[in-house]
């Protein structure tokens, strides 16, 4: 499979891709930034295969494939979710259009290095969502937010995509019912902190929102935030509080998993509140813990310390 610099709208299987994606859309009902990845991952396979029709790959060249854009610099995690992208494809053209074989089955990206999510500390967490007097609109709305991230393990765009009066958010329960990947439903708490957070900005939300407008969070025009902005008042909060590094809004959710699973020590609680379908997704928080552990470890015990 040889890249010949076609242009992937006119190679003669693109109508396939494009029915492929809006089965997608209409029948998976996927998120916009799912279906323009899915998008990126079908041209490049389209980009790969030239002026060769897609019934003619083969397994050795989908792993051939796989192994020169891993030695161009392609990620492992990109690969796979390229891989994934290529096989979903391959399975709808076996069942809708009479494909012989998925060519994707049984390839295997390469291994990545499994890494551990960045987390804050308890005592930086503090710091960061008290650093500011909530003296601005802005500033209020950005404490409700920052602390219902930490508060419920939120992702951004399941915090983003709250509304107003749809009765997901209640506060007199002290609850938060989100939408999360998979379009999986789940309700998690809201800590005490966010609650009252929440309500000092529903009590000025109404001075900046646009009228009509059912966004729980809105930017400066009134209007639903965007995620840029997010990630922007977070990192700027963040460095007022002296946080080293950038501070994203997932780290929020990583900061959250992590200190109620030091606290708790209940995995499987712990999986509920993320959403995640696995609880070997979760596990990996219990390294976090683990390496705090080892730190006092290696500070308190008198055959650990250094002389």
């Amino acid at each position: 499979m040889k890249a010949a610099g076609i242009d992937p709208g006119a190679h003669p299987d693109a109508p396939l891709v494009s029915e492929y994606l809006q089965s997608l859309v209409h029948q998976r009902q996927l998120a916009a930034v799912s279906i323009s990845n899915y998008t990126r991952s079908l041209d490049r396979l389209l980009e790969l295969i030239g002026t060769a029709r897609l019934s003619s790959l083969d397994s050795a060249q989908v792993r051939r494939s796989i192994a020169r854009l891993n030695a161009g610099g392609l990620s492992p995690r990109a690969l796979a979710n390229m891989l994934s992208a290529w096989r979903g494809f391959y399975h709808w053209l076996a069942r809708n259009k009479g494909f012989a074989a998925n060519p994707c089955q049984g390839v295997r990206p390469p291994k990545a290095a499994r890494t551990l999510p960045k987390a804050l500390s308890v005592e930086a967490a503090q710091r960061l969502l008290e650093t500011l007097p909530a003296d601005t609109i802005e500033f209020v709305r950005d404490a409700a937010m920052f602390e219902l991230l930490y508060s419920s393990g939120l992702r951004r765009a399941e915090l983003l995509s709250l509304d107003w009066g749809d009765g997901r958010l209640d506060l007199d329960e002290g609850l938060v019912t989100v939408t999360g990947k998979g379009s999986k439903t789940r309700t998690v708490p809201v800590g005490a902190k966010a609650r009252e957070a929440l309500a000092a900005w529903l009590a000025v939300r109404a001075q900046i929102a646009q009228a009509g407008e059912k966004a729980l969070f809105v930017g400066a025009r009134g209007r639903r935030m965007a995620p840029s902005t997010l990630a922007l008042r977070l990192n700027a909060w963040a460095l007022a509080s002296g946080a080293e590094g950038r501070v994203h809004p997932h780290m929020l959710r990583h900061s959250f998993a992590s200190h109620v699973l030091q606290s708790s020590q209940d995995l499987r609680a712990v999986q509920e509140m993320l959403g995640h379908a696995s609880i070997s997704t979760t596990q990996i928080y219990t390294h976090l813990d683990f390496q705090s552990l080892a730190k006092v470890y290696d500070a308190a015990h008198p055959r650990a310390r250094k002389k």
